[in-house]
């Protein structure tokens, strides 16, 4: 049998495309750190690290819908520009108010514009598979690639910024991830090819894709993966300190993204006969199953295959709410709906890492870990009460013979 991701590649001008929004999409998973890890070097202290990057990551989930619904309706190509210029605009002067000292505000504001121009790269590639593959049987397996390398960035990323930063100067980090920004997103708007058409018609009849009961339920879904993705990376950490083997906080984060790439891979070579909602209530159920032993290990080693395992839920409830929510909402709003999941999954790791953090002060990191479980049990139940929002009508259906 054919490799199905080579077919997916095989697609007409696809290459250069990916190429592009892998790099444009480094910095995701390289500005929220490298901004703890500057203001740290810089001030002494991680807790204002910590809350300039939190405002950041509050900026992108809530300007994430605004760009989107920008995108839909005016073409990613002149809403992406803008968004980069003002992204390097605001970064360049956040670093200088870092490094001069400047007002506290300064770097709060500046932090804050930059994380809502973030360029939404990995959105708006997820959109143009979907316009370059609507109908397609292929289609699913794009989206699994898409996470596939959303989980190799979220590996890459941190390492290389915190390499930049801690062996070279304080700065290095971010005006890497800049850099990787601009080259990226630039190269991405290059290809014109691929580039959905604008809807600007279309999107004026509907108010927000929000307005679509099926997005509603994605949403939920995609804030409880967030809060289990918030919780973890907390909680291994505290783990990890409190057995004093805090090294080894990168291999059990790292298992818990190789888990995801490897059953995300697995995920989109399949050709499915189950439909699409059960597969998301099934793949919740596994991840609620495969969270809770968590709670139980002590012992480091014995940790990483359980991580492992727990990981392999993430990328198929991934996969599946971005594949539902291209078939559920109208094609006007597909950005603004991509962007809809996106600020869940942001928010619920906000909720997850504080919450979780809250219980480690007050009960240890295992104790903690409850949060995950219980995040990815509430998930599962929206999912399994409300079937009938997530059923795709036939004439809607981008991939029938796996929606049926």
């Amino acid at each position: 049998m054919a490799n199905p991701y080579l077919q997916v590649l095989r697609t007409p001008h696809a290459l250069p495309m990916v190429l592009a929004a892998f790099i444009g999409r480094l910095p995701l998973s390289m500005v929220g750190l490298g901004c703890v890890l500057l203001v740290a070097a810089e001030t002494g202290s991680y807790g204002l690290g910590g809350a300039v990057a939190a405002v950041g990551a509050v900026t992108t989930a809530v300007a994430g819908p605004f760009v989107g619904r920008l995108s839909d309706a005016h073409g990613q190509r002149r809403v992406l520009l803008p968004v980069l210029a003002v992204f390097v605009a605001s970064g360049s002067t956040f670093l200088v108010a870092v490094r001069q000292d400047w007002p506290l505000l300064v770097v709060f504001v500046t932090a804050g514009l930059a994380g809502a121009c973030l360029p939404p790269v990995s959105s708006m590639i997820r959109v143009r598979w979907t316009h370059l593959l609507r109908g397609s049987h292929r289609l699913p397996t794009a989206m699994a690639m898409e996470s596939v390398v959303d989980e190799m960035v979220f590996v890459l990323g941190p390492v290389l910024v915190t390499i930049l930063s801690t062996t070279g100067h304080a700065t290095a980090g971010l005006v890497t991830a800049f850099v990787l920004a601009t080259v990226g997103s630039l190269l991405f708007a290059a290809q014109r090819r691929t580039e959905p058409v604008p809807t600007a018609h279309e999107h004026r009849v509907l108010t927000s894709a929000m307005r679509c009961d099926g997005l509603k339920v994605l949403f939920v879904v995609a804030a409880g993966v967030g809060t289990v993705l918030g919780t973890l990376q907390i909680c291994l950490v505290a783990f990890a300190d409190e057995l004093g083997q805090k090294p080894m906080t990168g291999v059990l984060i790292a298992g818990l993204a190789v888990g995801s790439m490897i059953s995300g891979m697995g995920w989109g070579a399949v050709h499915w006969r189950l439909p699409l909602r059960h597969r998301l209530a099934g793949v919740l159920v596994l991840l609620t199953v495969l969270s809770a032993p968590l709670m139980l290990v002590r012992d480091v080693w014995l940790m990483v295959p359980f991580v492992v395992l727990a990981g392999i839920a993430v990328s198929p409830v991934l996969i599946s709410a971005f594949t539902l929510a291209e078939q559920l909402v109208p094609r006007a709003a597909v950005t603004e709906a991509f962007t809809w999941i996106g600020t869940a999954l942001a928010l619920g790791v906000a909720v997850g890492a504080s919450v979780s953090g809250k219980v480690v002060d007050i009960s240890g990191a295992n104790a903690a870990l409850s949060v995950a479980t219980v995040a990815a049990a509430i998930a599962a139940g929206v999912v399994a009460l409300t079937q009938r929002a997530l059923h795709v009508p036939a004439e809607h259906a981008s991939a029938p013979a796996l929606a049926r």
